[in-house]
């Protein structure tokens, strides 16, 4: 069976299945399979795959079909450009956080100190804390997530793109397993916030293979928006800013919830859709 037919039939599988952008997925898969771009099977149509390679494939393509997320299958996302590992113990990160590691790293960049702190609540994957570590080369990151699973993949990635040494990981649920000492320029999160009645309606991809850990955010999904709200000031240097990820149609509850803890708020950070997603707030 040759490139395009592969292409053509696997498409067509997966539309059947109901997967999203099901060109895109066959051919990410089988530039994954063959180990070459994505863009060099249009030169190569007419190759004939081995029947190792189309054994392998069409137990990938029969995962995917069974939703089962792609980036599992490939083990790996790309994120801020840096290509992260993902499994089953870490959320996997989506393109709107981008837009919170961006914001972060401008603040770090244009006026906090030489060698700013930073703390990433709820790390999962790493993903912010690596980017931050990597863009950031003067800042000192402290990562925390209740998972040791997560914790490893995170250390993972940090070694991966070399600034293992350059952030520290602590397990531990929220501020608590940070020294009594600590303070932080800046403190990133993108935490839970799926009110939990939601979960069962999340598309397969996400309600079962993303952890439940990182999706639940208790009965209104604003649970750890309150726990930083009230437990984040004693953390935050002087001229420091909390910026924080949150989910549709929250974005009037959110700023209320930090207003009305005596937090300074920005108005709302847009994603890629025009949607409320990022709240940058400070204290006076």
């Amino acid at each position: 069976m040759t490139v395009l037919e592969v292409i053509q039939r696997s498409a067509g599988f997966l539309a059947r299945k109901g997967v999203d952008s099901p060109r895109l997925q066959i051919e990410l898969l089988l530039a994954h399979v063959l180990q070459m771009p994505r863009l060099k099977l249009y030169l190569s149509f007419e190759r004939v795959l081995s029947d190792t390679e189309l054994a392998t494939l069409r137990d990938l393509v029969r995962r995917r079909g069974h939703r089962e997320p792609l980036q599992h299958l490939l083990g790996t996302v790309s994120f801020c450009g840096f290509e992260l590992a993902v499994n089953r113990q870490v959320l996997i990160p989506r393109p709107e956080t981008e837009l919170l590691a961006e914001r972060a790293w401008s603040f770090l960049a244009a006026g906090s100190p030489p060698a700013p702190t930073v703390l990433d609540f709820g790390t999962g994957s790493g993903c912010l804390a690596v980017v931050l570590a990597a863009k950031c080369p003067g800042a000192r990151v402290c990562a925390v997530d209740l998972s040791p699973a997560a914790l490893e993949v995170a250390r993972a990635n940090a070694v991966r793109h070399g600034v293992g040494d350059r952030i520290a990981f602590l397990c531990g649920d929220g501020f608590a397993p940070l020294p009594a000492e600590a303070r932080f320029n800046l403190i990133v999160a993108n935490p839970p916030y799926i009110p939990a009645a939601g979960i069962e309606a999340l598309q397969p991809e996400v309600r079962d293979h993303d952890p439940r850990l990182a999706l639940d955010g208790g009965p209104d999904g604003l649970a750890f928006m309150r726990r930083l709200a009230n437990e984040a000031p004693a953390r935050l240097a002087a001229a420091g800013r909390l910026m924080v990820e949150f989910g549709d149609g929250q974005a009037e509850a959110v700023a209320g919830l930090f207003a009305a803890t005596g937090w300074q708020v920005e108005p709302a950070v847009r994603d890629w859709n025009d949607r409320p997603r990022m709240v940058v707030a400070w204290r006076e």
